[in-house]
C-alpha cells in the first residue's frame, strides 16, 4: 500500500492510493482524493477487501496519513500492520515500484484534468496491468493468468487512447 501524487492541469495536487498484492503483482484497489486522510484511507481499505478474505499483513511506509482511525481498522480486520522503517523506500518496493511503472507508462503522456478523469486513467491503466501487461517475474504471464490463444488472426485493440495495445486473436 502506498500513496503518491498526481498534479492536475489547474496545479492542483492529486493523491493516489495503491493496494498490492505481492504474490502476483496484481493491483488489488485505487482511490483517488484531493484530501488523504486516516479515514479515507481506512475507508478504501474496507472496500478494497470487501467479501474477499482481508490480507494477513500490510506493508507501508510511515506517511502521516495514516492515522490511529487507520490503525484501529487494520486491527479490527485482523490485518497484521508492517511499518516500513523511516526514510526506506526499499522495504516497499512492489508498491513503490508499480508507482513508477504508473509514471512512466501513463501519467508522464496523460494531462489529468480531475479526480473523475484520473479515476478513469488508472481503472483503464490497472485493467491494462493486470489483464495484459507481462511480468518477467511471472515467466511472462500477467497478473491475471491468460490461457494460451488458438492459432488465428490478431487483432490489435488501443488501451488508453492508443497509448498501450493489447493483441488478441480471433
Amino acid at each position: 500500500m502506498d500513496l503518491f501524487v498526481v498534479p492536475t492541469i489547474s496545479f492542483r495536487l492529486l493523491y493516489g492510493l495503491l493496494i498490492v498484492g505481492h504474490g502476483r503483482r496484481q493491483i488489488l484497489w485505487f482511490g483517488v482524493t484531493a484530501h488523504p486522510t486516516a479515514e479515507w484511507i481506512a475507508n478504501q481499505l474496507t472496500e478494497a477487501c470487501g467479501w474477499e478474505q482481508a490480507p494477513r499483513y500490510l506493508i507501508r511506509d510511515r506517511d502521516r496519513a495514516y492515522g490511529e482511525v487507520f490503525i484501529r481498522r487494520l486491527r479490527s480486520m485482523g490485518i497484521r500492520d508492517r511499518p516500513t522503517s523511516p526514510r526506506s523506500p526499499w522495504q516497499n518496493g512492489y508498491a513503490e515500484r508499480l508507482i513508477g511503472s504508473i509514471r512512466r507508462e501513463c501519467l508522464d503522456y496523460v494531462v489529468v484534468f480531475g479526480e473523475q478523469h484520473l479515476r478513469h486513467v488508472l481503472q483503464s491503466y490497472m485493467n491494462y496491468y493486470n489483464e495484459t501487461r507481462t511480468h518477467l517475474s511471472l515467466d511472462k504471464d500477467a497478473p491475471l493468468s491468460r490461457t494460451v490463444e488458438r492459432a488465428g488472426r490478431i487483432l490489435c485493440r488501443p488501451i488508453l487512447g492508443g497509448l498501450h495495445h493489447k493483441y488478441v486473436r480471433i
